[in-house]
């Protein structure tokens, strides 16, 4: 697959951020640097996954490149554009699934539509067929406190798709479930990406995790975060759960 990949450095960058730090004020005036010049580019259709400790500013990150928090120096541009409030073309997905308890599956995945005012029907069908995808068919209306919380995240997953975004932004959204369930749903996200080909920016703690899912692997220092390096992850794709014994997965986990 070496094609795609000299072909994906062709096209535009889907996000281009430079020079981008932020800094917080505490209550007693006192500024905090959350992220130090922090540059980065990332492809069309390439899955990059954030590592680093607890407190570096991946989250925050996260959140500028959402358009949910503003930089204090420096830009981010999304296709181009200078990006300064959340756009469509971006999907988010958390730690917690964040359901509505009181709306079926079907209308949580729904919400976006709503909320950005897009044709509920035309959506509907797409709702149903993300949920088929990710292994939930006749669980449309069923109450979420009906779902195990790895099917929970499942419906989250569904819901950041439904509009159909350029580029989905997780932040650590396997992080509370237990190892086994967030294998399997590691490599769901997988099968859907590789369906649906995005932009994905992924933020974890695990480095198996980040390694397994990621074309690119982007290491942050501890607080303020800087990038210290960006490891290119050479194994082919479609990834399996073998694949962790190899000796590339071992050299890019180092």
């Amino acid at each position: 697959g070496g094609t795609a990949r000299a072909g994906r450095q062709q096209t535009a960058p889907v996000f281009r951020v430079e020079s981008v730090n932020k800094t917080y004020s505490t209550r007693k005036g006192r500024k905090v640097v959350a992220l130090d010049d922090i540059n980065l580019i990332v492809g069309d259709n390439e899955f990059v996954t954030l590592v680093g400790p607890s407190g570096c500013g991946k989250t925050t990150l996260l959140k500028m490149l959402a358009g949910l928090v503003p930089v204090s120096g420096g830009t981010i541009q999304l296709d181009g554009h200078l990006l300064t409030t959340p756009s469509r073309d971006v999907g988010l997905m958390f730690q917690s699934a964040v359901l509505m308890p009181w709306r079926s599956v079907l209308n949580n995945v729904l919400l976006p539509v709503e909320i950005l005012g897009l044709d509920r029907q035309k959506y509907g069908e797409r709702a149903v067929d993300l949920l088929t995808l990710a292994g939930l068919k006749g669980f449309e209306r069923s109450a979420p406190r009906e779902l195990s919380g790895g099917m929970q995240q499942r419906v989250s997953m569904c819901r950041a798709l439904i509009t159909d975004p350029r580029v989905l932004l997780m932040d650590e959204p396997f992080g509370a479930l237990d190892a086994m369930t967030r294998e399997v749903l590691s490599f769901e996200l997988l099968r859907v990406w590789e369906a649906h080909r995005k932009t994905v920016v992924f933020v974890t703690h695990s480095i198996p995790e980040a390694v397994l899912l990621a074309d690119r692997v982007v290491v942050m220092t501890p607080r303020p975060g800087r990038i210290a390096e960006i490891v290119d992850v050479h194994l082919p794709r479609p990834r399996t759960g073998e694949m962790e014994f190899s000796p590339e997965f071992k050299e890019a986990s180092d």
